[in-house]
């Protein structure tokens, strides 16, 4: 792999032992509730026949992909924190990054199609299930996962062939793209003009995609008559945005600029937040914001 480093130190997260032992807790509470609340979401509509529309199948393939997304940070997390697993191997942190980049683009994917079948759903509600068939919905559902996944496939070649001589602690519970950037010592410019070309055709654009559908969605909304109709539509989309509207922020934050500027420290925490807190979120911003869920559960 053209590298004298073998292996890399994670050093998680900086305090003392009952602090770290207190983030394990907090970790495993949360990662538990998220692979549990996901769980439930795939089994509620694979249960309930009246839940067998493109919307829930979409919400379907987000669920089980935030359970390894989580999946892929929170158990190598626990273990960095208690000192019992700070070591990485190269091959290994280099597969964690492609895999944790390929699922965040596939979520970025999803998510934008799930506000185009609201645009659907609102804007041509005669039409919908002709427009959003099986069909379009599965290949839909199909192309963001190979779009995330093929995405990445290039960024994490680049960077497998970066070399690194030393030092081989990585500030982070989780292997990055501007951690592994930062401790690089060969040319990293290519590296990071390909990290910001890929966040651009796969963050922004999906994100414009996003927006587009809910301009769209609003325009069509307010020109509803009766408020109870304004309130049932809005109910419809109003989980949506909100997941969208966390992930984005925070994705962008990371990942949409030209070379790796931001303080590692506080790229710990933003990842926190995308790596543990959004996938536990989500399942609760659908159950709890959404009448069709509540009512089969």
């Amino acid at each position: 792999n053209g590298t004298s480093v073998e292996e890399f130190i994670l050093l998680g997260f900086p305090g003392t032992w009952q602090s770290r032992v207190s983030l394990v807790v907090v970790f495993a509470l949360m990662y538990t509730l998220t692979v549990i609340g996901n769980a439930s979401i795939i089994a509620l509509v694979w249960r309930s026949s009246n839940l067998h529309t493109p919307m829930y199948f979409f919400l379907c393939n987000l669920s089980f992909l935030e359970i390894w997304y989580t999946t892929g940070v929170v158990p190598k997390a626990i273990g960095v924190m208690l000192g019992t697993s700070q070591t990485i191997s190269f091959s290994v942190c280099i597969l964690q990054l492609f895999f944790l980049l390929s699922l965040g683009s596939t979520e970025c994917f999803l998510l934008s199609v799930m506000a185009y079948d609201r645009y659907l759903a609102i804007c041509y509600p005669l039409r919908y299930s002709s427009l959003m068939n099986s069909v379009l919905s599965l290949r839909l559902a199909l192309s963001s996962w190979l779009g995330g996944f093929l995405s990445i496939s290039l960024l994490a070649f680049m960077t497998s062939r970066l070399t690194f001589c030393g030092p081989d602690v990585i500030n982070h519970f989780l292997c990055d793209i501007d951690s592994c950037l930062a401790l690089s010592c060969s040319d990293a410019r290519p590296v990071e003009l390909a990290t910001f070309l890929i966040s651009i055709i796969v963050v922004v654009a999906s994100c414009v995609v996003t927006l587009i559908s809910y301009m769209y969605i609003i325009s069509s909304i307010l020109r509803i008559q009766s408020v109870h109709g304004r309130k049932k539509a809005f109910s419809t989309c109003s989980a949506h945005l909100s997941v969208v509207t966390i992930w984005y922020g925070s994705t962008m934050f990371l990942y949409v600029k030209p070379a790796a500027q931001n303080s590692l420290d506080l790229n710990k925490i933003v990842n926190t937040f995308n790596t543990v807190v959004t996938p536990l979120l989500n399942p609760f911003i659908y159950t709890l914001r959404n009448k069709e869920v509540k009512l089969a559960l």
